[in-house]
């Protein structure tokens, strides 16, 4: 292989259309455009992503609903009844990553009141709902 004798593949390169040059080429006149409507006129080819020609787009269309909380993902719910697996008074957010009851990708926790806690507890540094901070401090625990 010399470097006088390279040459891209074949096929690989392609002639450049040339319009405009008379019938015999195949692109002559209105150039492969068709007759009239926005795409045979020049810069105006181009329609909006969305865009069904005037008719309300499907994205404006359908009701926007519910909203989706960027906290969720780094919140991890800890049911109340679980707390009881854990032998320590003073529940921090440590002890229950300690205890696998949350994920590692969790950044905060929150105890729901599902189930029962007969046993006293602290929590320290950790969300509650009403429900289960109710019952904490019904089982003569308390929260902070």
């Amino acid at each position: 292989m010399k470097m006088n004798t390279l040459k891209p593949a074949d096929g690989a390169r392609q002639d450049r259309k040339r319009v405009g040059r008379g019938i015999g080429s195949g692109l002559g006149k209105t150039c492969g455009r068709g007759h009239k409507g926005s795409f045979a006129r020049s810069g105006k080819g181009k329609i909006k992503p969305g865009f069904e020609g005037g008719q309300m787009p499907m994205q404006r269309r359908l009701p926007k609903i519910g909203f989706r909380s960027k906290l969720k993902n780094d919140t991890a719910e800890v049911l109340l009844y679980k707390l009881a697996l854990i032998k320590d008074e003073v529940i921090d957010f440590a002890v229950l990553r300690a205890a696998k009851l949350v994920p590692s990708n969790a950044k905060q926790a929150k105890i729901v009141n599902k189930g029962e806690i007969a046993r006293k507890v602290t929590l320290k540094g950790l969300l509650t709902t009403a429900g289960a901070k109710a019952a904490i401090i019904a089982a003569g625990g308390s929260v902070e």
